[in-house]
């Protein structure tokens, strides 16, 4: 059985965890140990300074992470989604809301060619939307480099996730989009859900 990259990511706190309704029980990303004690000092009298009260979200990169046209929207990335403030991540292109993480971003993901997925449009992005059974994907439609987003419903509805990250993902010139005669406009999956 083969998996999508968003079943072999790490997007979820813990080391190649496919699913997201262990979204709940996601621990810290570990703390890296440092071998000098300047080193420690140094962060230590960071996290002081900074207030730093979430740890950061170990997240794969997508493959193509490093395109400069994720860096365009990656610098246009909302502090909160569907309510949840935005933490730290370790690797490029990413971004991750609520903590334990309910909303995971990767930029660099591939694009998605002809589908028969459900497709819906919100605030002019096209989104190709699949339940896995315990978690949403959202991968951007039409846009290269693609964007994957990985939500909890239970705790983040779709609709907010999409509107909250538009203007940002609208920084990826689109080159296509659903072809739908009337695609489904958000909301959709999980709008009754609380935004925390």
């Amino acid at each position: 059985m083969t998996t999508t990259p968003a079943e072999r990511s790490t997007a979820l706190c813990l080391p190649r965890l496919p699913r997201l309704s262990r979204l709940s029980r996601l621990r810290p990303s570990r703390i890296r140990r440092f071998r000098s004690v300047g080193a420690v000092a140094v962060v230590g009298l960071g996290l002081i300074v900074s207030g730093c009260g979430a740890p950061v979200a170990d997240v794969e990169a997508a493959p193509e992470a490093t395109d400069p046209v994720c860096a365009e929207a990656m610098v246009s990335l909302p502090d909160a989604v569907a309510g949840f403030d935005r933490r730290e991540t370790d690797s490029q292109a990413t971004a991750a809301w609520g903590e334990p993480s309910a909303v995971i971003l990767r930029c660099g993901v591939p694009v998605p060619g002809p589908t028969t997925e459900h497709c819906v449009t919100a605030n002019g992005i096209d989104w190709v939307t699949r339940d896995d059974g315990e978690f949403w994907t959202l991968t951007t439609y039409g846009r290269s480099p693609a964007v994957e987003v990985l939500f909890d419903d239970t705790r983040a509805a779709s609709s907010s996730v999409m509107v909250d990250l538009s203007s940002a993902v609208g920084r990826i010139p689109a080159t296509g989009g659903c072809t739908t005669s009337a695609p489904t406009q958000a909301p959709i999956p999980g709008t009754d859900a609380p935004s925390s």
